[in-house]
């Protein structure tokens, strides 16, 4: 069967600061809650031994369903912190709250909690932090809770000096279970199996890829790959598969695995750009967003690969307005019931479709939060808002089948880029369509 596939920006919003991290609510009935993590590099002026500051500001939003005339996006909480490298949702509610961890600049690990406001907002407090080491930045951390299992919270930490962090959240507090050094180099990732907690993979600078079993403890790892030619920056297990695990790597590839055989990968993908992080969807199992850095974001279709089928997985949608280094991106699990029109329309002005053949470039004169800016399709031609642009060859789209149980798909997506600050919430539809294969992105 043919499929459409279209993505279609909602809002951009400037975030001043670099943006690097965006996070949707897993929790019911947060879904429409994001965060956004920001990280800034002061030159070290009027300080006397020069040591150049990390600043970051942490944001808070909540998105609004599409039809009334107001940007989607409303901006509920700024938190001006040290710089932000990871930002991650516990996935099951602790004291029937949602918190949210974060990886400073400063080494710490940091939590907090959503709660109501008097006023009938919603705002975050801080709940814990502790610190993984001094003069470190921590890079990333995961929850154990990836499969909605509550019974035993814990975090992993990775650090610039190569160290992973185990840490446990009970009654509010962080406590330190273990940490060791697993790589030469800075550990960019690390990252829980969802179905077996006990068993943790982390990513380095060194360019190696490792398990560890913390039930027999970090003397030696469980393996050690070196099929990733460049730093491993991202590691993701399929929380709806058991035993599957992406990775990504400044190497440009997102590779497959099966945890029970790490010699040899299941699928090897070309990204075109340093795989900076590596999301599941939330519920289809086959579908695996990748933000790649230098080349956009993209999302790829793993059946085939998960089935044994092996080669590369289809790219079945991109987004591609961003302008800079592509490095935060997640799935929302808020329901998008209506379908994204497919042409543009006057009450949609700021919308321009086009298919995959003739990307556009949005040139940001002075970054805003809207799309008023000069827009040119690949032969440099000015687009007027409004108007789509000239037609050109379909691309066919790879024939394949979703779940039975999820025939169409459409989803809402956050990402952000880095230097020019940038946070873009948009959708992606991808719906049967029996008259031929087309692909669409803005």
């Amino acid at each position: 069967m043919a499929w459409k596939s279209r993505t279609r920006s909602l809002q951009v919003f400037d975030t001043e600061l670099s943006a690097d991290t965006v996070e949707w609510c897993p929790l019911s009935p947060t879904h429409d809650i994001l965060a956004c993590g920001t990280y800034q590099l002061q030159k070290g002026t009027g300080e006397e031994d020069g040591t150049p500051s990390r600043t970051g500001r942490l944001y808070l939003f909540e998105f609004r369903r599409e039809g009334s005339m107001s940007p989607p996006l409303t901006e509920l909480q700024r938190i001006d912190t040290a710089a932000i490298l990871d930002l991650k949702w516990c996935h099951v509610p602790v004291s029937g709250k949602a918190v949210l961890g974060m990886a400073a600049a400063t080494g710490e690990l940091q939590l907090y909690t959503l709660s109501d406001t008097q006023e009938g907002g919603r705002s975050l407090q801080p709940l814990s932090s502790l610190e993984v080491g001094a003069e470190r930045l921590a890079l990333s951390l995961d929850w154990s809770t990836g499969r909605l299992d509550s019974s035993d919270v814990r975090v992993v930490c990775s650090d610039s000096a190569g160290c992973i962090s185990v840490l446990s959240l009970a009654e509010g507090a962080l406590t330190a279970l273990t940490q060791w050094k697993a790589h030469d180099f800075e550990a960019w990732i690390s990252a829980f199996s969802y179905w077996d907690t006990q068993l943790v993979y982390s990513g380095g600078d060194d360019c190696k890829l490792k398990g560890w079993d913390l039930r027999v403890g970090p003397s030696s790892p469980t393996f050690i790959s070196k099929r990733h030619s460049m730093g491993v920056c991202s590691i993701h297990s399929n929380p709806h598969r058991e035993h599957i695990v992406a990775t990504g790597s400044y190497d440009e590839q997102v590779l497959l695995w099966d945890g029970r055989n790490m010699r040899q990968p299941l699928s090897e993908s070309p990204m075109g750009g340093g795989v900076w992080r590596l999301k599941w969807h939330p519920t289809n199992p086959h579908l695996l967003l990748a933000a790649c850095m230098h080349n956009d974001f993209h999302i790829l279709h793993c059946q085939q690969a998960l089935d044994g089928a092996g080669g590369a997985c289809p790219l079945v949608a991109s987004y591609i307005l961003h302008n800079s280094l592509a490095y935060g991106a997640d799935w929302s699990r808020l329901s998008l019931e209506v379908p994204a029109a497919c042409s543009a329309s006057a009450a949609e002005p700021k919308e321009i479709l086009i298919e995959s053949g003739g990307h556009l470039r949005i040139q940001y004169e002075s970054p805003t939060a809207s799309f008023d800016t000069s827009l040119e399709d690949d032969a440099g031609r000015y687009i007027p808002e409004g108007i789509a642009p000239p037609a050109t060859s379909s691309t066919a789209a790879p024939a394949l089948n979703p779940d039975g149980d999820a025939p169409s798909v459409s989803c809402l997506l956050a990402s952000c880029s880095f230097y020019d600050h940038m946070l873009h919430a948009w959708r992606w539809d991808w719906t049967p369509d029996e008259a031929g294969q087309e692909t669409e992105s803005c």
